[in-house]
């Protein structure tokens, strides 16, 4: 393994290590990015004066949906150069365009290679990619990329499909599945229904994306404990997002995500833009470092997290991301309590006979949040499923959502609409979210 060595190096080293990285960043947006020419100088910015992540404070966030209106003034270079284009939900309804020249899919790869390292990868390993590589989607590029640079071999199955997941992994053996977690409960069962000895497969490790396995104090999950009950396999959790080109991948500590220096910094802002406290959560806000398309300057992603700076027992003494907490504008205050979507997905996607569903926030009648679960299952069950389901929300979340009972076709036409990379599992009808 060829960590790099600044991810063992004290905290303060890491610090000046990215500050003057950040020196680099910014002459580079004062000499090619048109839209931050034009907010520097709108705002009266000195960028010389900008010395520390500290200093960051001094230069207004930058927004999605800045990305949107603004696009093509964040592009840094000239068309030509542009290798791959990608796209990622939006603000206002259109997706965002987000362009790649070939110095930054050298940089995607790097950032995935030293990713899969942390996990445990070596050279060698076998990959099954359980996410699409197609739909002008980053992940499953980045995989593909990173798992090459790494010397590793990749088998790029796609997402869905159990009885093609199992006859790969019979033909190939890989030893490594990434995956959206909770699909893992899906083709066990899968192998369960038809006589598939799973535990004694190749698969020895499942890189988990898009779904939290683990508590603030990276215990476990329903989901997490769900999967280690049926398959006792390695899982490491790993967070990312299109516009910081970067992601936050345990180790086999299983203590949050670790940071890469060379590749974003990254602050915690609580909802009037200031610093958070060590130890609080706020919503990441990332500046990349050595992008050379699209490079961005405090992003803010909606993503709330905490940041924790003990070194880990892995070696590494850079900061770890804990669990995403959820999103900004997605925080539901329901009967009292303060809730995000992930909390009501890991209650479902452990309950065994819900197939599928999906969360509905609205106004009720006093302009409060209401909360409606739409349940998709496929059989009658010797039980009161609605009880039931409401007794478990009120045992993990302390209170119960309305809950409506579908099929599970109905469900599968809301998750998937035909756009959607993505299954929708969230929806949102109030007029007032946080924003």
């Amino acid at each position: 393994m060829n960590t790099p060595e600044i991810e063992y190096q004290p905290l303060n080293v890491i610090r000046s290590y990215q500050e003057k990285r950040l020196a680099t960043a910014l002459d580079y947006l004062t000499k090619f990015s048109p839209y931050y020419r034009r907010l520097f100088r709108d705002h009266h910015i000195d960028v010389s004066g900008i010395k520390t992540v500290a200093d960051l404070q001094h230069i207004p966030f930058t927004e999605k949906y800045a990305l949107q209106v603004y696009n093509n003034d964040f592009l840094c270079v000239p068309r030509e150069k542009i290798i791959d284009y990608i796209t990622t939900s939006g603000t206002l309804g259109d997706p965002v365009t987000f362009a790649l020249t070939d110095a930054d899919l050298d940089r995607l790869a790097y950032n995935e290679k030293i990713s899969f390292e942390c996990a445990g990868a070596v050279p060698g390993d076998i990959f099954q990619l359980m996410t699409t590589l197609d739909k002008r989607f980053m992940a499953g590029l980045a995989y593909f990329l990173g798992i090459r640079k790494l010397g590793a071999g990749i088998i790029r199955v796609g997402n869905g499909i159990p009885e093609l997941q199992w006859d790969t992994i019979r033909r190939i053996s890989p030893n490594t599945i990434i995956v959206v977690p909770s699909f893992i409960l899906k083709i066990i069962k899968y192998a369960e229904e038809h006589g598939i000895n799973y535990r004694q497969s190749s698969v020895r490790k499942a890189v988990c994306i898009g779904e939290n396995l683990r508590e603030q104090d990276f215990s476990l999950n329903l989901l997490g404990k769900s999967i280690r009950e049926k398959w006792d396999i390695e899982l490491y959790s790993t967070y990312a997002s299109t516009e910081m080109s970067t992601s936050f991948t345990e180790c086999i500590a299983g203590q949050g995500g670790h940071h890469h220096p060379e590749l974003v910094i990254c602050e915690l802002a609580d909802k009037d833009g200031h610093p958070v406290a060590e130890g609080e959560t706020g919503e990441l806000v990332v500046t990349t470092l050595g992008v050379e398309g699209m490079p961005l300057l405090r992003f803010k992603t909606g993503d709330l997290a905490r940041f924790h700076y003990e070194p880990c027992r892995c070696g590494r003494t850079t900061m770890r991301i804990s669990p995403i907490v959820g999103r900004m504008n997605h925080m539901v205050k329901y009967k009292g309590t303060t809730l995000y979507p992930p909390a009501i997905f890991d209650v479902l996607d452990n309950i065994p006979y819900v197939e599928n569903y999906v969360m509905i926030a609205s106004d009720n009648e006093t302009g409060n949040d209401h909360v409606l679960v739409k349940i998709g299952i496929r059989r009658q069950y010797g039980l009161d499923v609605i009880k039931d389901i409401k007794d478990r929300f009120r045992a993990y979340i302390r209170v119960a959502p309305e809950v409506e009972i579908c099929t599970v076709e109905e469900i599968t036409k809301i998750n998937f609409p035909d756009t959607s990379r993505k299954p929708v599992k969230f929806i949102d009808k109030r007029k007032n979210t946080i924003h």
